[in-house]
């Protein structure tokens, strides 16, 4: 399915690896793609900008996770059980182990589809769909803007539509943007 990806999209899918092992996430999911829109540049990075999203305030809401609110809304509260563990089992028994360091490009990629999510893997699907859809030969980051945008139950596309991104309104964006490249 890469032979189609555009340079650019090959790197978000790479960095969206590096995102995750980042944050300490086991698989890739559509908010890592939009991390690593950023890092590669291009007309989604460029979308992203001006729709006011910053990557640096994504990464802080995913680092604090959505975990912590969920669990308080039906009365969980972390602190009183990171409290309670670290009592019976000392400090810092809840920190995360540092991800096991892996080997050279060559297993990375291997093991890349391995990695993704559902929701990751659906947006991939979707941004094949509207490139089609705009008689794209290729799949470019803007196509992956949009798949991650139309996956209703991703991560990535629920925090954008929190920040008021619209399918209709980046597919609008990503157009004037490419006649502005043509």
């Amino acid at each position: 399915m890469f032979e189609r990806f555009t340079t650019r999209a090959r790197t978000v899918v790479h960095t969206a690896h590096e995102e995750a092992d980042a944050l300490g996430h086991r698989t890739v999911g559509t908010e890592h793609l939009v991390l690593a829109m950023f890092s590669a540049g291009g007309i989604a990075a460029d979308v992203l900008r001006a729709c006011g999203i910053e990557a640096g305030e994504l990464r802080a809401t995913l680092a604090a996770g959505d975990d912590a609110a969920a669990l308080r809304s039906i009365g969980i509260d972390l602190d009183a059980v990171r409290e309670s563990v670290e009592q019976t089992f000392g400090p810092g028994a809840l920190e995360r182990a540092e991800p096991p360091r892996r080997g050279g490009f060559l297993f990375r990629r291997t093991k890349l589809s391995n990695r993704f999510g559902n929701d990751a893997k659906k947006a991939l699907e979707l941004s094949l769909r509207v490139a089609l859809s705009m008689k794209h030969n290729y799949i470019g980051t803007e196509h992956l803007l949009l798949g991650v945008l139309r996956d209703e139950r991703g991560t990535g596309g629920r925090l954008l539509r929190e920040r008021g991104m619209t399918h209709d309104r980046t597919m609008e964006l990503v157009k004037a943007a490419l006649r502005n490249v043509a």
